[in-house]
């Protein structure tokens, strides 16, 4: 890499490593240390064909997706995190939107990766069955049916969410 693709490089990375990082965040399920290194992984890799890329945020993304899946199949390397119920009382104040955040975070840790990444990619990435399908690996179908329970699944573990937000099937 040139002195200019470098700069490139890192100006890229300074506007687009928040991004990735909030990716990283939803896709291990709220597990600030492994959503690092699923970011440092995808830049790593990105850096060594950073020349032939033409799209590198779609490639990043790609990378930490498939990344996330080998780490789910490999299965030793993390188990899933268990965390305390979402609060009990419904908080209306000006905090209520991080409470929120706080809330949907644990309900997205306590589902399988997944349905976490079901969920990440068509509600939070808003992509197509058919490109959730491709990036995973499986059917539109399997697709389909791991979003609703899913979305069952974090409706009974969080019902606040269900009240706060509009997630539909």
């Amino acid at each position: 890499m040139d002195a200019a693709d470098e700069q490139r490089f890192r100006e890229f990375v300074d506007a687009r490593s928040p991004a990735l990082m909030r990716l990283g965040f939803l896709l291990t399920g709220g597990d600030q240390h492994a959503a690092e290194d699923l970011v440092q992984t995808a830049l790593t890799k990105l850096a060594a064909r950073w020349r032939r890329v033409a799209a590198p945020e779609a490639y990043a993304r790609q990378i930490m997706y498939r990344q996330q899946i080998s780490w789910w199949r490999a299965s030793t390397r993390r188990g899933e995190v268990l965390q305390a119920g979402p609060p009990e009382r419904e908080a209306r104040d000006a905090h209520h939107q991080s409470e929120l955040r706080l809330v949907l975070r644990s309900a997205l840790a306590r589902l399988t990766a997944r349905q976490r990444a079901v969920l990440v990619l068509r509600y939070y990435e808003d992509l197509p069955e058919q490109d959730v399908a491709r990036v995973l690996g499986c059917s539109i179908g399997t697709v389909r049916s791991t979003a609703h329970r899913s979305l069952a699944r974090l409706r009974e573990i969080a019902p606040e969410l269900a009240r706060d937000l509009e997630v539909t099937t």
